[in-house]
């Protein structure tokens, strides 16, 4: 848990559901002043989490979005405004080019929503959600993350340890490299065989599977994770109103076409969409601006 994120300090349960809110709505979404909205919260959000190491996944995403926004119109020729013909004419059209870019507007929002929620939902949350629904799902999903950052670790001590002995170095060809890489690989592969075993063993002789399994977990649902559930669901249930009239409406091929926002449906639901996005941002803010308050009259 990291903590310097208050919004991490709260139930599993807000936790998840606001990451289900704001993935799905930044997939379902394509109005343009929806995926403002959604890029811009994500990229705050992950900042306050990250701090200035974060900038290096946003600024990354600039070329990515760039890439995704120029290939549509080469992949999707729909469109009346054509704006230049390439390939024997093959047209490249507006329209397909504003399309690109709210396709990828979204892809960044959601990788970003899913850097902020593995930064967030630990195993151990992931466990006190799915343990008692799923146990067998869940304790495999658990395991297999767990993976990841433990490859990561152990490459880096195999890499080190092989300079070390002096059988890696800068100075090395594409052949060696190459060789040096399956070397690695192939010791990965046996450290992560071994662990497999002796995790095994290890639950077997704790007596895994014998019986009915009892959990353990050190979160409460508390008076805060009420307040917050609560003003979690007013939002969503107004954003599917005012989507259900029309503020979400948005169509780029073959006809451009986006809802104005110039009705009491579209301001209230880019609002009340904003505001949801903003919480956990919010509550950071909010956290350290309270702190730097009572560290000054000390």
């Amino acid at each position: 848990m990291n903590s310097t994120d208050t919004f991490s300090t709260y139930n599993p349960i807000i936790n998840f559901a606001f990451f289900i809110g704001a993935i799905a709505f930044g997939m379902i979404f394509v109005h343009p002043a929806f995926l403002v909205c959604a890029c811009a919260l994500s990229a705050a959000y992950y900042l306050t989490i990250k701090g200035l190491r974060g900038l290096k996944l946003i600024v990354g995403m600039i070329p990515v979005y760039l890439f995704l926004s120029l290939i549509n119109p080469v992949l999707n020729t729909r469109g009346q405004q054509v704006l230049f013909t390439y390939f024997g004419g093959r047209p490249y059209t507006l329209e397909a080019l504003y399309y690109g870019m709210a396709l990828a507007a979204i892809f960044v929002s959601v990788i970003l929503w899913f850097a902020a929620y593995n930064a967030v939902m630990t195993s151990d949350k992931f466990l006190y959600l799915f343990g008692r629904v799923i146990p067998s799902i869940s304790l495999i999903l658990t395991m297999v993350l767990r993976l990841v950052p433990g490859f990561q670790r152990k490459t880096v001590q195999i890499s080190s340890a092989r300079r070390c002995i002096g059988k890696a170095g800068s100075g090395e060809t594409k052949m060696e490299r190459a060789e040096n890489g399956m070397t690695i690989v192939s010791a990965l592969t046996s450290w992560a065989l071994e662990g497999g075993i002796v995790t095994a063993d290890s639950m077997r002789s704790r007596g895994y599977g014998s019986g009915r399994r009892s959990t353990f977990s050190i979160y409460r649902f508390e008076m805060r994770d009420k307040l917050l559930l609560g003003c979690m669901i007013l939002l969503i249930g107004v954003i599917f109103f005012c989507s259900a009239g029309g503020a979400t409406k948005a169509s780029y091929t073959p006809v451009f076409e986006i809802a104005p926002v110039d009705n009491i449906y579209s301001v209230v639901g880019i609002a009340a969409y904003a505001v949801f996005l903003i919480i956990p941002t919010a509550l950071n803010i909010m956290e350290a601006l309270t702190w730097h308050i009572l560290r000054s009259r000390i």
